[in-house]
Protein backbone atom coordinates (compact mmCIF):
# COMPACT_ATOMS: atom_id res chain seq x y z
CA UNK A 1 0.00 0.00 0.00
CA UNK A 2 2.94 2.26 -0.62
CA UNK A 3 3.94 5.03 1.73
CA UNK A 4 0.42 6.12 2.60
CA UNK A 5 -0.73 6.22 6.21
CA UNK A 6 -2.31 3.03 7.48
CA UNK A 7 -5.57 3.05 9.40
CA UNK A 8 -6.82 0.38 11.80
CA UNK A 9 -10.07 -1.03 10.37
CA UNK A 10 -12.66 -3.64 11.24
CA UNK A 11 -14.52 -5.33 8.40
CA UNK A 12 -17.87 -6.85 9.31
CA UNK A 13 -19.13 -9.28 6.69
CA UNK A 14 -22.89 -9.68 6.48
CA UNK A 15 -24.50 -13.12 6.31
CA UNK A 16 -21.41 -15.29 5.99
CA UNK A 17 -21.26 -18.77 7.50
CA UNK A 18 -24.97 -18.66 8.32
CA UNK A 19 -27.38 -21.37 7.25
CA UNK A 20 -24.92 -23.02 4.89
CA UNK A 21 -24.62 -20.02 2.58
CA UNK A 22 -21.74 -17.67 1.99
CA UNK A 23 -19.19 -20.01 3.53
CA UNK A 24 -15.74 -18.60 4.07
CA UNK A 25 -13.32 -19.95 6.64
CA UNK A 26 -11.67 -17.29 8.74
CA UNK A 27 -8.21 -18.62 7.81
CA UNK A 28 -9.13 -18.07 4.14
CA UNK A 29 -10.45 -14.59 4.95
CA UNK A 30 -7.15 -13.75 6.63
CA UNK A 31 -5.21 -14.90 3.57
CA UNK A 32 -7.49 -12.84 1.28
CA UNK A 33 -6.95 -9.75 3.40
CA UNK A 34 -3.19 -10.21 3.36
CA UNK A 35 -3.22 -10.77 -0.42
CA UNK A 36 -5.21 -7.51 -0.77
CA UNK A 37 -2.33 -5.71 0.94
CA UNK A 38 -3.85 -5.37 4.39
CA UNK A 39 -1.45 -5.73 7.32
CA UNK A 40 -1.67 -7.08 10.87
CA UNK A 41 -4.74 -9.12 9.92
CA UNK A 42 -6.64 -10.95 12.67
CA UNK A 43 -10.06 -12.61 12.55
CA UNK A 44 -12.61 -13.03 15.30
CA UNK A 45 -15.12 -15.85 15.57
CA UNK A 46 -16.40 -17.76 12.55
CA UNK A 47 -18.87 -15.07 11.53
CA UNK A 48 -17.00 -12.61 9.36
CA UNK A 49 -15.18 -10.26 11.68
CA UNK A 50 -11.68 -9.16 10.74
CA UNK A 51 -9.39 -6.36 11.89
CA UNK A 52 -6.34 -5.07 10.05
CA UNK A 53 -4.46 -1.99 8.99
CA UNK A 54 -4.77 -0.63 5.47
CA UNK A 55 -4.48 2.52 3.45
CA UNK A 56 -7.40 4.11 1.68
CA UNK A 57 -10.99 4.91 2.59
CA UNK A 58 -13.42 2.51 4.18
CA UNK A 59 -15.28 2.31 0.84
CA UNK A 60 -12.05 1.39 -0.99
CA UNK A 61 -11.16 -1.23 1.60
CA UNK A 62 -14.68 -2.75 1.53
CA UNK A 63 -14.68 -2.94 -2.27
CA UNK A 64 -11.23 -4.51 -2.40
CA UNK A 65 -12.24 -7.16 0.13
CA UNK A 66 -15.59 -7.87 -1.56
CA UNK A 67 -13.84 -8.17 -4.95
CA UNK A 68 -11.35 -10.66 -3.46
CA UNK A 69 -14.07 -12.79 -1.87
CA UNK A 70 -16.12 -12.80 -5.07
CA UNK A 71 -13.10 -13.82 -7.16
CA UNK A 72 -12.07 -16.64 -4.81
CA UNK A 73 -15.38 -17.87 -3.37
CA UNK A 74 -17.99 -16.98 -6.00
CA UNK A 75 -20.21 -14.79 -3.83
CA UNK A 76 -20.09 -11.13 -2.85
CA UNK A 77 -21.09 -10.43 0.75
CA UNK A 78 -22.16 -7.04 1.93
CA UNK A 79 -19.25 -5.68 3.96
CA UNK A 80 -19.38 -2.82 6.42
CA UNK A 81 -15.99 -1.32 7.20
CA UNK A 82 -15.37 1.03 10.10
CA UNK A 83 -12.20 2.45 11.51
CA UNK A 84 -11.46 1.08 14.94
CA UNK A 85 -11.77 4.66 16.21
CA UNK A 86 -15.32 4.85 14.78
CA UNK A 87 -16.31 1.63 16.56
CA UNK A 88 -14.82 2.93 19.82
CA UNK A 89 -16.76 6.17 19.33
CA UNK A 90 -19.98 4.22 18.75
CA UNK A 91 -19.39 2.44 22.06
CA UNK A 92 -19.28 5.80 23.83
CA UNK A 93 -22.55 6.87 22.16
CA UNK A 94 -24.52 3.79 23.23
CA UNK A 95 -27.72 5.12 24.82
CA UNK A 96 -28.37 1.73 26.45
CA UNK A 97 -25.22 1.51 28.59
CA UNK A 98 -26.97 -0.47 31.35
CA UNK A 99 -28.08 -3.11 28.81
CA UNK A 100 -24.54 -3.32 27.44
CA UNK A 101 -23.24 -3.88 30.96
CA UNK A 102 -25.98 -6.17 32.29
CA UNK A 103 -27.27 -7.93 29.16
CA UNK A 104 -24.49 -7.72 26.52
CA UNK A 105 -25.68 -10.76 24.57
CA UNK A 106 -29.00 -9.03 23.84
CA UNK A 107 -27.48 -5.59 23.17
CA UNK A 108 -26.65 -5.18 19.49
CA UNK A 109 -25.28 -2.52 17.23
CA UNK A 110 -26.32 -2.62 13.58
CA UNK A 111 -23.57 -0.94 11.57
CA UNK A 112 -24.89 0.52 8.31
CA UNK A 113 -22.99 0.68 5.04
CA UNK A 114 -24.09 4.30 4.49
CA UNK A 115 -26.11 6.92 6.31
CA UNK A 116 -29.70 5.72 6.73
CA UNK A 117 -32.11 7.18 4.21
CA UNK A 118 -34.55 9.99 4.96
CA UNK A 119 -37.42 8.85 7.15
CA UNK A 120 -35.49 5.94 8.71
CA UNK A 121 -36.28 7.00 12.29
CA UNK A 122 -40.01 7.09 11.54
CA UNK A 123 -39.91 3.70 9.81
CA UNK A 124 -38.07 2.22 12.80
CA UNK A 125 -40.83 3.42 15.13
CA UNK A 126 -43.36 1.58 12.96
CA UNK A 127 -41.56 -1.78 13.26
CA UNK A 128 -40.65 -1.58 16.92
CA UNK A 129 -41.93 -4.38 19.15
CA UNK A 130 -42.98 -3.73 22.77
CA UNK A 131 -40.02 -4.03 25.11
CA UNK A 132 -37.41 -3.68 22.38
CA UNK A 133 -35.48 -0.45 22.23
CA UNK A 134 -33.93 1.19 19.16
CA UNK A 135 -31.77 4.30 18.94
CA UNK A 136 -30.40 5.56 15.64
CA UNK A 137 -27.14 7.51 15.79
CA UNK A 138 -25.17 8.38 12.67
CA UNK A 139 -24.36 5.09 10.88
CA UNK A 140 -25.26 2.89 13.85
CA UNK A 141 -28.52 1.56 15.16
CA UNK A 142 -28.38 0.52 18.81
CA UNK A 143 -30.85 -2.24 19.61
CA UNK A 144 -31.70 -3.92 22.89
CA UNK A 145 -33.66 -7.15 22.52
CA UNK A 146 -34.41 -8.02 26.17
CA UNK A 147 -36.04 -11.33 25.16
CA UNK A 148 -33.35 -12.14 22.59
CA UNK A 149 -32.99 -11.44 18.90
CA UNK A 150 -34.02 -15.00 18.00
CA UNK A 151 -37.55 -14.44 19.28
CA UNK A 152 -38.03 -10.99 17.78
CA UNK A 153 -40.01 -10.29 14.65
CA UNK A 154 -37.61 -7.40 13.99
CA UNK A 155 -34.97 -9.25 11.96
CA UNK A 156 -31.95 -7.74 10.24
CA UNK A 157 -33.95 -7.73 6.99
CA UNK A 158 -36.70 -5.71 8.65
CA UNK A 159 -34.12 -3.29 10.06
CA UNK A 160 -32.44 -2.89 6.66
CA UNK A 161 -35.79 -2.07 5.05
CA UNK A 162 -36.49 0.53 7.72
CA UNK A 163 -32.98 2.01 7.49
CA UNK A 164 -32.94 1.99 3.69
CA UNK A 165 -29.32 0.75 3.59
CA UNK A 166 -27.46 -2.52 4.14
CA UNK A 167 -26.56 -3.22 7.77
CA UNK A 168 -24.90 -5.93 9.79
CA UNK A 169 -25.33 -6.34 13.53
CA UNK A 170 -22.95 -7.48 16.25
CA UNK A 171 -23.76 -8.07 19.89
CA UNK A 172 -21.97 -6.13 22.58
CA UNK A 173 -19.73 -9.06 23.55
CA UNK A 174 -18.44 -9.28 19.97
CA UNK A 175 -17.89 -5.52 19.76
CA UNK A 176 -15.80 -5.58 22.92
CA UNK A 177 -13.77 -8.54 21.57
CA UNK A 178 -13.24 -6.70 18.27
CA UNK A 179 -11.93 -3.64 20.09
CA UNK A 180 -9.62 -5.78 22.25
CA UNK A 181 -8.31 -7.55 19.14
CA UNK A 182 -7.86 -4.23 17.36
CA UNK A 183 -5.89 -2.86 20.33
CA UNK A 184 -3.24 -5.46 19.50
CA UNK A 185 -2.79 -3.87 16.05
CA UNK A 186 -1.04 -0.95 17.69
CA UNK A 187 1.16 -3.15 19.89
Amino acid sequence: MGGEALTAYAALLRAVNVGGTGIIKMAALKVLCEAAGFAKVATLLQSGNVVFTAGGSDETVAKKLADSIEASHGFRPAIVVRTVAEIADAVTRNPFAAAARDDPGHMLVAFTADLPTAGAAERLKAVKVAGERFALSRRELFVHYPDGVGTSKVTNTVLERALGVPATARNWNTIEKLLALAAKLEA
